[in-house]
């Protein structure tokens, strides 16, 4: 099993190039970043995971910016987002973004998709809350048009884009969406909990699911599974990622039980000694 961190990287804590150099020294996979462009202060939105809202929140760093210096100083860890939030994105600028970043790491980007839960900070942005799911839909493909190897336009709701001379393309070769139908751009997971409209976006629009937190994953495995073969697509290519994970031994035996080959473990959005502490401890699951 591939052993990725994530961590909200912000102004206060380790630093991107000494926290990548420190993982692919030890032998991590991957490095995954979160996106908040900003936290609006007055807020009705409720904290996800209860409680007041931790300031590394508004602290977070560009994740593109971030995962850049990362792949700058280190040769063979993977790059992701974990995730970006696409509907708070132009998608023609965030298409590139991706396929550079991915292109000067030589292929090493995996793009983390969400629909957010911060009502007012996508609000800031335009977004229309009730159709932020149809919006990054609309968006991921869109960008897979500009993707693609020869000039292609996108008619959509939400957004179009003429056919275009757009470079670099990502590394990464095409997939299959479906018999005959291509799947075309960085390695790209979809986070969010587990349910019907997510599963169906997963089989329609991504390589697979990074689930946040990673609990459940026995009922819900099986029921992604079958919404991706309905869908037409190759059993064998359904990508699980679990995401933001407390491990245990216990726990990473259960995920390879299932077939699970990644697993992305939270480190602490703390100073240097501390993060490379963490850093070490996780080293014992490699």
């Amino acid at each position: 099993m591939r052993i990725a961190t994530t961590i909200f990287l912000t102004d206060r804590t380790i630093s991107p190039t000494r926290l990548a150099r420190a993982l692919e020294e030890r032998g991590f996979s991957g490095l995954y970043l979160p996106e908040h462009t900003h936290i609006p202060v007055s807020r009705d939105t409720a904290a996800p995971m209860g409680g007041e809202l931790p300031e590394e929140y508004g602290r977070t760093l560009d994740p593109f910016v971030a995962l850049g210096q990362a792949g700058a100083v280190t040769e063979r860890l993977h790059l992701g987002t974990g995730i970006t939030l696409v509907a708070q994105h132009d998608p023609i600028v965030l298409a590139k973004q991706a396929a550079t970043l991915d292109h000067l790491s030589g292929g090493r980007l995996t793009l983390g998709v969400g629909y957010g839960w911060n009502v007012e900070e996508a609000a800031d942005h335009g977004v229309e809350w009730r159709t932020r799911r149809e919006l990054v839909a609309d968006r991921l493909a869109l960008m897979r048009a500009l993707w693609s190897p020869e000039p292609t336009a996108h008619e959509g709701r939400f957004g179009s884009v003429r056919a275009s001379q757009a470079h670099p393309k990502p590394a990464r070769p095409a997939r299959e969406l479906g018999p005959g139908v291509p799947l075309y751009g960085p390695r790209t997971l979809i986070g969010g909990a587990a349910g019907p409209k997510l599963f169906a976006a997963v089989a329609e629009h991504a390589d697979g699911w990074l689930p946040i937190g990673g609990g459940g994953l026995t009922e819900s495995v099986p029921v992604l599974r079958r919404a991706w073969e309905d869908a037409g697509r190759d059993p064998k290519a359904l990508q699980v990622v679990p995401y933001a994970v407390r491990p245990n031994p216990g726990k990473l035996a259960h995920y390879a039980d299932l077939g699970i080959e990644e697993v992305v473990l939270q480190l602490p959005p703390a100073a240097e000694p501390e993060v490379l502490r963490v850093v070490d401890d996780f080293a014992r699951y490699l």
